[in-house]
Parts: structure tokens; C-alpha cells; sequence
């Protein structure tokens, strides 16, 4: 990584990297915000991309491609079978996990699919550090249940564990001898818990929870999409691999899985996925699936100019200069605004700066979704479209019982490359702002509740006339300002 100090003493993060080609945004006055939001049930979801001027909902697909990847798009072999495509992308892919088996899938959702219709059973259980929101459907979906085992300090919103997303090797010993082996369908880590800010664990838990896998023959599976992120923190915090290059982290994590599968929409900055396979058992138990609901063994329904660029983003994850950019945004931006006092998560971890929303609108019961209404409150008074990953993220209990989350977040993704350091002080800004006028924002209420992934489709509504007080009371202090 490179070290780079300024004279005047300021820590702000230096790009190494050059814009070369923009996209025009538009900041829509306040009053056509909130008829924005309306529309969209107030869910940020359902905004339409016009209506939006930073968006910060994911950096699923939408972190900026290099020159190099752009260039490589134009050398594709678009062979339906064998393509050289392919090839090169399975020869990435080998070279950098070092696994014999490669599996094309057009997203990681996808992934999830196969691993669950293959190993999931009625009754089964699938122990990880956290679950994230597909993953979990397509486990219960198939019979099965997840059982959440990362380490306490993982749900501690402010803290100083630099791996807060470590699983703990005890509690999942504790599964195995409770419910015996063969009602494990495998052991999942995710590289960057999503839902609970993005925090990483360390190459020391990912050797832990190996040996009590290789104790119990249990597979271990790895999700990768937030793999950058997570390698970034274990060359920085991990001293025992401040030595190492991050192709050797990398390797070492990927000896220790049996397999690993990632979403190229965040790991490659494409659009795509994949799945690496240690053994011919394991791969012949998937690969009959693929042409049924991917497409075939060499394509997996991605663009082949879309596998091209995956290919050399794979490449150039493993350059710390571009890995980093991603990681010194969200720190900047999440010490920035713990500096004002403003509830984060802390430390500051991968994929976007995480607001406490149970802490910052406190006066909103869980069961009014306060990271929802957060969103939609920050949507209105400055165009920036956020996640809700709180409550709302949840799914109904059968009987109708709502889950409460561990955590109720508002998730402003930070996409790889995107924005500016002008636009993440224009976020800090209007955070502060609505910080200080958090009294007017009030909770919100369902109108339409779909039963799975209720947070990408269902609509709400306010519990109150808050969001207009909120609009008079930006007027107010802003005037004609957008």
C-alpha cells in the first residue's frame, strides 16, 4: 500500500487512480424528493434511478471497471461451448485460489442456489458468522436453518475488535455436539459480514474453524464477494500477515475451503459470479446443474464480455493500491462523523459507512423500522439513496411474528472507484443536519408486505405527516439550496 503523508498533517484518503470518464447527476429539489420517496413506498429499492443523486445503496454492480477491464470486453469469444473466454477466466481463477474446479454463475444468489439444492436437507443446519439475506431464503427455502455463531463483539455496534466478524470456534463445536455431524450441511464464512457493517474476520479464525471442521469432516464453504475488503484488513490489522503479499493471503484463506464463491458484482467489479471446488466429488455434485439454471459449463449465463473484465478484476484485486481505495473512503467517512457524534458501527469496516439507526432515531420502535425510516428520511433531504439493513431485512416468523434485527443499519455503500471526496462531505454534511432535526423523523408502517425478501418489494408508509414537518423544516434552514 502505498504510504503518503501530507505536509499539513490531514488523513485524507489519496486516490491512485484517474477519472477519465463521467456520468451526469441531477439533485432534484426536496419537494419532488418527497413525491419521489412516495411513489417508491419508501423504499429506496423502488426509487427510480433518475430520482436519485448519490447512490449508495449497494456496491453490487456498480463499482466503476478499469481501462484494462474495459479494453479486455473487446477481445471476447462469445462461443457458445469452449470458449477462450472461459478459459481464461477458469485459469484466473485457479491460479489465484489454487483450487482444480471452477463453476460459472451469472450472480452469487445463484451460487447460493446450487449449494443449498445440493447440500441442504429438511432439518439441516448451516452454521456461519452471519447470515446474509439470500443466502438465508435459499437455506430455509430448501428445508434448512441457519444458526448465526459469530463472536460477541460482532454485535456490538461500537467497538475495537479489528475482526469483528469472526465466527467462534466454541459455539460451533457446541452445534456439532448438539446436534450431531451428519445434521450439518456445511459451515459457511462470509468474507466481510454484510448485514452487521461489514465487519471481516481474521486468517486466524479461518484456521480455527478449519481444524473443527477437519475434526468433524464438516465442509467449509467461503463466501467471497466482500473478499477485497476483508484481505485489505487482514494485510493491516493481522500482524502475523503484515509480511505477505495479498496473492499470498489470499492463497492461504483459500487452503484452508473446501469451497468458495463469490458474486463478481462486488469481487471483479463486473457482472457475474463463480464458484471454486476443491475436490471432483464436491464439483460433480453441482455441475449437472448448471445448464439448468445458468446456462452451460462455459458460460453460466454471463456476458462473455462480462467474464473478460471479471477476469482482469480478479487480477487486479489483488493490487493492495486498488483494494485499499474502498476501505480509506468508508474509514474517512466513518470517523468524520463519529467526530460529530453520530451513532456508527465501528471500527470502520468494508463495503459502506454504517449508521446506527436504533441509536440515531431512538425514539423509533423497532417494529416502525427505524434504519427504513432513516433511509427514506435521508433519501428526502439529500437525494443520497442508502440500504435499510435492520428489521425490515428480517422475514415474518410463519404465525406472523415479526423478527427484530440484531442491529437496525443504514447502509451507504461506498462503491469501488465511484464517488468523490467533495461527495462524501456533501453525505457528512447532510448527516449532521439531519442529526441535529432527528426528533422530526418518525416511523413508517407497511402497506404492502411481500412474504420472502420483503425488503427489495414491500411498500410503507409514514406514521405520521413527519416527512412534510422534516421538508418545512430543511426549507427553512436552507432556503433555495437544493
Amino acid at each position: 500500500m502505498a504510504n503518503i503523508k501530507y505536509y499539513s498533517g490531514k488523513k485524507i484518503p489519496l486516490e491512485m487512480h484517474k477519472v477519465r470518464i463521467v456520468q451526469k447527476l441531477r439533485l432534484l429539489p426536496i419537494e419532488e424528493r418527497l413525491d419521489a420517496i412516495t411513489k417508491a413506498g419508501n423504499n429506496t429499492f423502488l426509487l427510480n434511478n433518475r430520482d436519485v443523486f448519490l447512490d449508495m445503496l449497494t456496491d453490487s454492480g456498480v463499482n466503476a471497471m478499469s481501462d484494462q477491464q474495459e479494453a479486455a470486453m473487446m477481445i471476447a469469444d462469445d462461443s457458445y461451448a469452449g470458449s477462450e473466454t472461459f478459459v481464461r477466466f477458469e485459469s484466473k481463477l485457479k491460479e489465484i485460489f489454487g483450487m482444480d474446479y471452477v463453476l460459472p454463475f451469472h450472480q452469487g444468489r445463484a451460487c447460493e442456489n446450487i449449494l443449498s439444492q445440493v447440500f441442504v436437507g429438511e432439518g439441516q443446519i448451516v452454521p456461519m458468522n452471519y447470515h446474509f439475506t439470500t443466502t438465508k431464503a435459499h437455506i430455509n427455502i430448501n428445508g434448512g436453518r441457519v444458526e448465526e455463531i459469530i463472536i460477541d463483539a460482532g454485535l456490538e455496534v461500537t467497538s475495537n475488535h479489528s475482526f469483528k466478524g469472526n465466527m467462534d470456534p466454541e459455539k460451533l463445536k457446541k452445534i456439532v455436539h448438539e446436534h450431531g455431524r451428519e445434521k450439518i450441511a456445511f459451515v459457511r464464512m462470509e468474507a466481510g459480514t454484510n448485514l452487521v457493517g461489514g465487519q471481516p474476520f481474521s486468517m486466524q479464525n479461518l484456521r480455527d474453524i478449519r481444524q473443527v471442521c477437519d475434526a468433524h469432516q464438516l465442509i467449509l464453504v467461503m463466501d467471497a464477494s466482500l473478499l477485497s475488503d476483508n484481505l485489505h484488513f487482514i494485510k493491516t490489522k493481522e500482524e502475523a500477515c503484515q509480511h505477505l503479499s495479498i496473492r499470498e493471503i489470499t492463497r492461504q484463506m483459500a487452503d484452508l475451503c473446501d469451497i468458495i464463491y463469490f458474486s463478481a458484482r462486488k469481487l471483479g467489479c463486473a457482472r457475474g459470479g463463480g464458484m471454486c471446488i476443491r475436490t471432483p466429488e464436491l464439483y460433480g455434485t453441482m455441475k449437472e446443474l448448471i445448464p439448468l439454471y445458468e446456462g452451460f459449463l462455459t458460460y453460466g449465463g454471463m456476458s462473455v464480455r462480462e467474464i473478460e473484465a471479471i477476469t482482469v478484476g480478479l487480477e487486479e484485486t489483488m493490487d493492495e493500491d486498488i483494494i485499499d481505495q474502498g476501505p480509506q473512503f468508508i474509514e474517512y467517512m466513518v470517523n468524520e462523523l463519529d467526530k460529530r457524534g453520530i451513532p456508527v458501527v465501528t471500527p470502520p469496516g468494508g463495503l459502506g459507512c454504517h449508521i446506527d439507526a436504533k441509536c440515531f432515531v431512538d425514539h423509533i420502535p423497532q417494529t416502525e423500522y427505524p434504519a427504513g425510516a432513516l433511509a427514506s428520511a435521508l433519501y428526502l433531504i439529500s437525494g443520497i439513496r442508502g440500504m435499510e439493513r435492520g428489521t425490515i431485512s428480517e422475514q415474518r416468523e410463519e404465525d406472523g411474528t415479526e423478527v427484530l434485527a440484531n442491529m437496525e443499519l443504514l447502509r451507504l455503500a461506498l462503491p469501488r472507484r465511484v464517488f468523490t471526496m467533495s461527495q462524501i462531505e456533501y453525505a457528512i454534511d447532510r448527516l449532521s443536519w439531519l442529526y441535529e432535526h432527528r426528533k422530526l423523523v418518525r416511523g413508517l408502517v407497511f402497506t404492502e408486505e411481500p412474504q420472502i425478501l420483503r425488503f427489495f418489494f414491500g411498500k410503507l408508509r409514514p406514521v405520521s405527516d413527519w416527512q412534510q414537518k422534516l421538508c418545512q423544516q430543511f426549507k427553512k434552514d436552507f432556503g433555495d439550496s437544493l
